[in-house]
């Protein structure tokens, strides 16, 4: 969800806090900004390790991204993932006036300006798409891991290449494993560094009988089912993607795997499908739950979703 309150992120800040879940992600807020989201969980006694999922690129600098991500590393205690993405061309031209030119060369010169500020390098880029020079002020820190969103292989070779964790989200257990992952290695060996983390973000949720399906995957991904790189991306997987027939569609998203629903013991089993295709880390997001129901109904999900002891 988007908190617009930062006191609505504390329960969810507990809960990674006090169960076995790993850490608190928060995708691109557009009510309050998530870095002091964090930072105020932190603040108030919930210094657990968290993530962007991601930030869009558009409408931070790249010095400006590395300082709020340091800032929370800071205020933490933990490492931080500071996961970026440019975000769809519609977006891009609304919030610059124009897209990229090349998608990857953004990221590329994004990711290259952050880590250098990061490592405490002065940076002297002149790039196609970004300027920077500049060095930050040195401080004791966690770490800033850099994620890069990735929904296809150019996008998952260039994160091999350059970022320390990929980023997904709606994306099949099966295409990670087929696709995404080999782009990954393929990446990684070109650079001659490891192959980055894998992060997948996956909607989901507990059936139920009274529960409409097709409601809880729209409250969810309606937007994204609208964005020509999700489409190619979710094609690309198998899943035809028709907006004229949302209750088709949103049962080829449930039987192509991109979006989980069953019992809690199911969605533990197919939890583990993803890490069997090669991901490090599972978020488990329950925006439609939240969307649809609230909250504490997205909070109590979790608590039991994450009871089922997943890997």
């Amino acid at each position: 969800m988007m908190p617009a309150r930062h006191e609505q992120i504390l329960s969810f800040a507990a809960l990674v806090q006090w169960t076995d879940a790993l850490r608190l992600w928060q995708g691109q807020a557009l009510s309050l900004d998530a870095h002091h989201s964090f930072v105020f969980a932190a603040g108030a006694g919930f210094k657990v390790p968290m993530g962007t999922g991601v930030s869009l690129m558009p409408l931070r600098h790249p010095h400006d991204a590395a300082v709020h991500a340091r800032s929370v590393a800071v205020a933490s205690g933990h490492p931080f993932v500071a996961g970026i993405g440019p975000g769809g061309i519609d977006f891009q031209r609304n919030i610059a006036g124009r897209p990229y030119a090349s998608q990857l060369q953004a990221v590329r010169e994004y990711v290259t300006v952050m880590r250098g500020l990061l490592d405490g390098e002065e940076v002297d880029l002149d790039g196609t798409h970004f300027t920077a020079h500049d060095v930050l002020p040195p401080m004791p820190t966690p770490p800033v891991e850099i994620g890069v969103g990735v929904l296809r292989p150019g996008m998952a070779r260039l994160a091999g290449e350059v970022a320390d964790v990929a980023i997904t989200w709606l994306t099949p257990a099966s295409y990670l494993r087929d696709v995404i992952v080999p782009a990954l290695e393929e990446g990684a060996k070109k650079a001659g560094r490891p192959v980055p983390r894998l992060v997948a973000i996956v909607p989901m949720f507990v059936a139920q009988p009274d529960r409409d399906q097709t409601r809880l995957v729209l409250q969810s991904n309606a937007g994204h089912l609208m964005l020509p790189h999700y489409v190619d991306m979710l094609e690309r997987s198998g899943i035809e993607i028709d907006p004229q027939q949302p209750v088709e569609t949103v049962k080829r998203l449930i039987s192509g795997g991109a979006f989980l629903t069953g019992t809690p013991e199911e969605l533990g089993g197919q939890i583990g499908e993803f890490h069997a295709a090669g991901v490090d880390e599972l978020v488990i997001n329950l925006t439609g739950v939240a969307n649809s129901y609230g909250p504490q109904a997205a909070l109590t999900e979790a608590e039991t979703i994450l009871s089922q002891g997943a890997p």
